[in-house]
């Protein structure tokens, strides 16, 4: 076989495929040409379309026009005033760059422009042909601005005009890309309209994209709507936008994206905001979500597709995972309300169902195995239930206050039990401060440790402070005492002022006597240089017995005039503290607190007093390490998975350790 001969093609014949590549449908034009608009400030755009975009697309808007002495090349390829070297491309702000939406479109179209400055006593009309100018500029009557108008798209191109058999659906595409870019400028007008028909689109100049919205896509999006503002100093970025509540879901998704004020696509970020929806929608439906990106332009790159709706960036994965962070803070803050769909089930369904009984389980449980493959399924119910759990309580039981050291202590070992006192009547918060922070345990929430903590099935203990858990198919090892620090401080926080008491029965505790403790103890860090032990732990009982006050009221910490411990809150049914850490809790009151300034008071003794209620003592003994595992198993982890709200912080205290498919790839090797 002979080689075949490389030839050059005409010039004619490239352009013409270059144009084939940057306008590919009657809506891309359209997109260049509403940037230009936009680039030349207009504040009106009137778009008429006929036969979807084929017959006739006309923009016409009221910016600052084209001037005379540029008609001659304004067709031409690679002609702009965007810049003038290719390093110009990293700083460039503005829409069109490449001067080549006007030129493809006269490859493959009769285009003509009438255009007017401010300068100019007369508008002018011109018509092109393949990038040239057919005739000289003749003066017309005309405003401001500019008018182009392509007749008989794609006419030199049959195969891919008769590719376009639904005007109709062309023209939905077009709809589409005005409205976007009418949300996105608010500032601007717009109004589209088929040749000789109504107007089928119109945004008033200097509206709202709020209004917009509900123009275009009606109220149930625009009464679902919420902003989201954020700005980042170290990747450099900010973002604005609207997204819609957890109420609003659509089967079709609708996401809009513009990045430095140009409407692209970006396949990473729509799948991350659809995977923090997921936790709250129902399978197979989407949001409504509006987004507005501005970056540097030099860390942007939007020479890379023909078309321009997509770009690179700097960071890209970075800023897709802060976005989402962003995005999930907003929707753990908008649960003020949420609206719950039931099924009707269809008459004769409950009989039917009654009729079979646990066969129709059985089927219905062999079909879901039947769909999933081993590797994949889910080995334990996050729904079954040990008979353990009602076999063993501690609520009764008698505990120690003794001395953390051992039995070298000044104070005798008492044998106490705390006895819970009669509930008040629940009283509603409206100090800032600890609105304030309830906020920031919401705001701070991560959604996918949420879903795992509400799905977890508990396995086992490691030691006091480690435990296994299993979620879906991964198995994890908790950091127990972490996970309860966390947790405590937000009951405290949740249940501020309505905390029942936990009295300390048949003796009172000596506070001064528990601080003599705790100084002697090598966790108070007490060295000769602090001075004597007897005045620290006087000094000690005068602030906590100034400040009982404020413990009594808010905390349910209860201290006596002659400074005995009457009670303490209770954070947890069925959880009792401590009792080897009370000495050291009672003088970290007293020195780790902030006590004058409201806030950080409240922030410091919530802080003090979950990592006291979070403190695990030896369990060497048989008894309590029963106890200990009892409690873990069916107290703490089961209050995790229904109260926590895990900070993103959380994530370092939890460790996977493997997963069904790692270990069958394992077994797969042998």
């Amino acid at each position: 076989m002979e080689p075949g001969v490389i030839k050059k093609l005409e010039q004619a014949v490239v352009n013409r495929i270059a144009a084939g590549e940057i306008i590919q449908r009657p809506f891309n034009a359209l997109k260049e040409l509403i940037e230009n608009s936009l680039d030349a400030k207009a504040s009106f755009i009137q778009v008429t379309v006929k036969l979807g975009g084929l017959k006739l697309l006309q923009i016409e808007d009221n910016g600052t026009g084209i001037r005379k002495e540029d008609l001659e090349i304004v067709c031409e390829r690679f002609t702009t005033s965007k810049l003038t070297t290719f390093e110009d491309l990293t700083k460039i702000s503005t829409f069109g760059f490449r001067g080549e939406a006007l030129a493809s479109i006269s490859h493959v179209a009769h285009l003509t422009i009438q255009t007017k400055t401010r300068q100019e006593i007369c508008a002018y009309k011109a018509s092109y042909e393949d990038g040239k100018l057919q005739t000289k500029p003749k003066a017309c009557a005309g405003n401001q601005g500019t008018i182009i108008i392509i007749e008989d798209l794609f006419y030199n191109m049959p195969q891919r005009r008769q590719a376009f058999k639904a005007p109709n659906e062309e023209f939905q595409k077009i709809y589409d890309v005005t409205s976007k870019y009418a949300i996105h400028n608010s500032q601007v007008g717009f109004m589209l309209k088929k040749f000789g028909e109504q107007v089928s689109l119109k945004t008033n100049a200097s509206s709202t994209q709020e209004a917009n919205i509900q123009i275009i896509y009606g109220n149930d999006i625009s009464k679902e709507l919420m902003a989201i503002n954020y700005e980042d100093q170290v990747l450099k970025f900010s973002m604005s936008g609207l997204i819609t509540k957890v109420n609003y879901s659509n089967k079709k998704g609708i996401m809009l994206l513009f990045i430095n004020h140009r409407l692209v696509e970006s396949t990473a970020l729509k799948a991350a905001v659809d995977n923090v929806y997921s936790t709250y929608l129902p399978k197979g439906m989407h949001p409504f979500i509006y987004l507005s990106l501005e970056m540097e332009p030099r860390n942007l790159d939007v020479n890379v597709h023909p078309t321009k709706h997509e770009v690179h960036f700097l960071y890209e994965d970075e800023i897709v995972e802060k976005i989402k962070t962003q995005i999930e803070t907003q929707l753990l803050g908008s649960n003020a309300t949420r609206i719950f769909y039931k099924q009707l089930k269809l008459p004769g369904i409950a009989k039917e169902e009654e009729e079979t009984g646990n066969e129709t389980i059985a089927n219905t449980s062999t079909a879901t195995q039947e769909r999933t493959a081993p590797k994949d399924m889910v080995r334990t119910d996050k729904r079954e239930q040990k008979l353990d759990k009602f076999l063993f309580s501690e609520s009764n039981k008698k505990i120690n206050v003794s001395s953390p050291t051992g039995s070298n202590s000044q104070l005798p070992v008492v044998e106490q039990s705390f006895r819970v006192a009669a509930k008040q009547k629940t009283k509603e918060v409206k100090l800032t401060s600890v609105l304030k922070m309830l906020q920031q345990v919401e705001s701070k929430c991560s959604v996918q440790l949420r879903k795992a903590f509400k799905e977890m099935v508990f396995v086992g203990l490691v030691d006091k402070n480690f435990a296994l858990f299993q979620y879906e198919t991964k198995l994890f090892l908790s950091n127990t005492l972490k996970l309860s620090e966390e947790f405590f401080y937000q009951r405290l926080v949740y249940n501020f002022e309505n905390f029942p008491a936990l009295e300390i029965a048949p003796e009172r505790l000596s506070i001064k006597s528990l601080i003599l403790l705790a100084l002697n103890s090598p966790e108070s860090g007490w060295c000769e240089e602090d001075g004597d032990k007897e005045g620290l732990a006087e000094s000690a009982l005068g602030i906590l017995l100034e400040k009982s006050l404020i413990m009594r009221e808010y905390f349910s910490l209860n201290i006596s005039s002659e400074g005995d411990l009457l009670t303490l809150p209770l954070l947890l049914e069925q959880h009792c503290p401590s009792k080897t850490y009370l000495p050291l809790y009672m003088l970290r009151l007293a020195t780790d607190v902030e006590w004058d300034i409201e806030e950080k008071c409240f922030e410091t003794f919530c802080r003090e007093t979950a990592r006291y209620y979070a403190s695990v003592s030896e369990v060497d003994k048989k008894d309590n390490l029963k106890r200990h595992k009892w409690q873990t198993e069916h107290v703490l982890y089961p209050a995790f998975k229904k109260y926590l709200l895990p900070p993103e912080k959380i994530r370092k205290e939890l460790y996977e350790l493997t997963s069904l498919p790692k270990l069958y790839k394992v077994f797969e090797r042998c």
